[in-house]
């Protein structure tokens, strides 16, 4: 029987995230105001008391969920005394493996040992700035697919790509039956026209900045593929299950290569829970804002027990 510790995303995000966190701990007071210096504007102020479109920037909202995340661990890691108060979901031990769904595999990576938290926050802030400049160098889309299988998903994005020269792949395998893709604007608009044809229950734009997962955010992948070379990365002390492999990795050079390579690589959310479950994971915790992940885990294997963070 193992403990995973899993850690979400972008869109997580929430107006006063973090707020009892800072008024009720001298140390997440402390890790909030050294990520206001590292980042150069004062995030705390945006995420306490911004509205919802303030938190949707790209460069504020993965920054903002990382430090959630963080400060949510801390206040349950049973080696740290000033603590956020400790959590009442039980979750007071380390955890013997961890994931993170996109953005969240930097705070798994911190929470590992693999990155300090002051590494992995420089590392989010270039990779939101990279990939919000990307976005805007073509118009670009998502698109979540539901009730339809996932090879039928990736067989019409291919058919798209060869017929049209349009980009189109599978983005985020994020359960049975909840796949989401990202492309060109046009590439995913045909493919979710065919996928209806197809006998999906939906295929509906998302509301989000442009094609993240896909070849059209190779840009920010050598920006952010410069920064991690400059980076100083450690030997893990639990594996990380990460979204490109979607198995166990304790290898720091690889470490970085998936991390790099996850920016143009799908999140296979799906394979990696199938294979902490595998592995020997019955229980997983999410750490930091919302349940999103909670939910798809208990989606993907109705076995195995949820519980999260805050």
């Amino acid at each position: 029987m193992k403990h995973s510790f899993v850690f979400p995303g972008q869109g997580s995000q929430f107006p006063g995230m973090g707020k009892e966190h800072y008024e009720k701990s001298a140390f997440a007071k402390k890790l909030f105001e050294q990520a206001n210096e590292i980042l150069g504007f004062r995030i705390s102020d945006i995420m306490f008391s911004g509205t919802e479109e303030d938190l949707k920037q790209t460069k504020v909202t993965q920054p903002a969920v990382f430090l959630h995340s963080i400060i949510a661990y801390k206040s349950i890691d049973p080696r740290l005394n000033d603590s956020v108060g400790q959590a009442s979901s039980g979750s007071g031990s380390r955890p013997d493996m961890v994931a993170g769904h996109s953005l969240g595999e930097f705070s798994a990576l911190v929470v590992n040992e693999t990155l300090s938290f002051e590494d992995a926050l420089r590392l989010v802030s270039i990779r939101a700035q990279a990939m919000q400049q990307a976005c805007e160098l073509q118009p670009s889309a998502m698109a979540a697919v539901l009730a339809l299988a996932d090879d039928k998903v990736e067989q019409i994005c291919n058919d798209v790509q060869k017929e049209t020269g349009e980009i189109v792949v599978p983005a985020n395998y994020n359960c049975s039956g909840q796949l989401v893709i990202s492309g060109s604007v046009r590439g995913v608009q045909l493919a979710c026209e065919k996928m209806k044809a197809a006998g999906a229950k939906r295929a509906l734009l998302l509301p989000v900045g442009g094609a993240f997962h896909s070849p059209l955010m190779e840009p920010a992948k050598t920006e952010l593929k410069s920064a991690i070379d400059l980076t100083g990365f450690h030997s893990p002390a639990f594996p990380v299950y990460q979204n490109v492999v979607a198995k166990a990795v304790m290898d720091k050079d690889e470490i970085k290569q998936n991390l790099i390579d996850q920016l143009t690589g799908a999140v296979r959310w799906t394979q990696s829970v199938q294979a902490m479950i595998a592995d020997g994971a019955t229980k997983f915790t999410e750490v930091g804002p919302g349940k999103v992940l909670q939910g798809l885990i208990g989606k993907i294997d109705k076995t195995v027990s949820t519980n999260g963070v805050n």
